[in-house]
This record gives structure tokens, sequence and C-alpha cells, in this order.
């Protein structure tokens, strides 16, 4: 009878110990995929890699942050004016549209010497808004996109609410202007989704027009 009991016992922590690690595994897990898509939102929100960044050429309606070291009262984000400028404590106007983060900030250390000892000036592009893509037609949420780094038609179309009841997802085509002239690119929903066609999911251009027909 005591051995019974005792190999009851046994088999009952056995099947406790078993649950708790499968529930410790289990919540690992979760914790782990909410790592990963916390770290995918965190790029998303980021925007751009600090390669693209300084190569990426900024235009009206960007926001920039401009921190210079120990020298809060001249730090801000700002706005690029539709003029290209941006305004600064002590500098005014500065030319910032056609250059590179990279560049303002140079042009804007050189500026503050006039007034700051060794300035130390970062540049970053807080907010693209300068480059837009537009979707029009038979989709949920009309207009122009905030254009993402490397962004293709599916993923501008994943951002355009979705597509009406009518909408002929075999007839999508993308509008360019290159040299003046007006190019047509065919993308087919239905076979890119289904792994098809994949040269037509091309990489977006600002100022691209996705019709959905």
């Amino acid at each position: 009878m005591r051995r019974l009991v005792r190999l009851g016992l046994a088999a009952l922590m056995a099947t406790v110990v078993m649950a708790a690690h499968a529930s410790a595994l289990g919540a690992q897990k979760q914790g782990k995929a909410k790592s990963a898509r916390m770290g995918i939102e965190g790029q998303g929100q980021k925007g751009m890699s600090a390669a693209e960044e300084s190569t990426y050429i900024i235009g009206p309606e960007d926001v920039l942050d401009i921190n210079v070291w120990k020298e809060a009262d001249v730090s801000r984000t700002v706005p690029v004016r539709p003029d290209g400028k941006i305004s600064l404590p002590l500098l005014n106007d500065v030319q910032a549209a056609g250059l590179t983060p990279m560049q303002l900030q140079a042009a804007i250390t050189e500026s503050l010497k006039k007034f700051i000892s060794a300035p130390q000036v970062t540049v970053i592009v807080s907010q693209i808004n300068s480059r837009r893509v537009y979707v029009v037609g038979e989709v949920g949420r009309q207009g122009a996109l905030p254009m993402i780094p490397s962004m293709t038609v599916l993923q501008a179309l994943a951002s355009a609410g979705g597509f009406n009841q009518f909408a002929k997802l075999s007839g999508i085509y993308v509008l360019r202007t290159e040299n003046g002239k007006q190019a047509t690119y065919p993308f087919n929903y239905k076979d890119v989704i289904r792994g098809f066609r994949p040269e037509q999911n091309i990489v977006l251009k600002p100022g691209d027009t996705i019709v959905v027909p």
C-alpha cells in the first residue's frame, strides 16, 4: 500500500514538473516572439539604417533632429521648409534640401564655429516626408503614402487599407515618370502573392503612382 502511495506521489510530482517545464518553454517562446515583433516594429519606426542615412538626400517636409553637444538652446527638431531651408538659433536659415545628413552636419558645424568652440553636431532624419508614393483606385485608402526605404508595390498596397469589392487584382499597374515620359509597369496581385511573377513586385521610386482599377 505504501509503495503504491509512493509511486502515486512520484507520478504526480513528475506530472507537475513536466507541466511547469512546458509552461516555462511556452513563456520563453512567447517572450522571444514578442521580442522579435518589437524588433521589427522598432526597425520600422527607425526608418533608415546608418548606411541608408549616409546616402539619403534631404528634401522639403522632412523632419530633422539637430543635436549640438552640451548646447541645448541650439539643439532642436526642425522641419525642412518648402524652400529647402531650416531655421536654427544663431544661424537663422540654413540650406538643408539637396544635402545628405552628413553634409548638413558638416555645414552646421562650420557655421557654428563662429559662436561655439569646437561644436559637435549630429543630424538625424526623424521623419521622411519628402518621398511619397501614391495609391489610387479601388483601395480602402487612396492618396499619398510615406515611402520607406526599398518599398515595394506589395508593401504599398498593404498600407492602402485593402482592396474594394470590385478591384481588378490582375490589372494593377504602376505609373512612373522616366526621362519626361510616363512608363507603365504591370502588377498581377494574385500571381505575386502566389510566388509567381516576383519581378513585378518592383521597388518603388518617389512619385510613383499605383493604380488599382
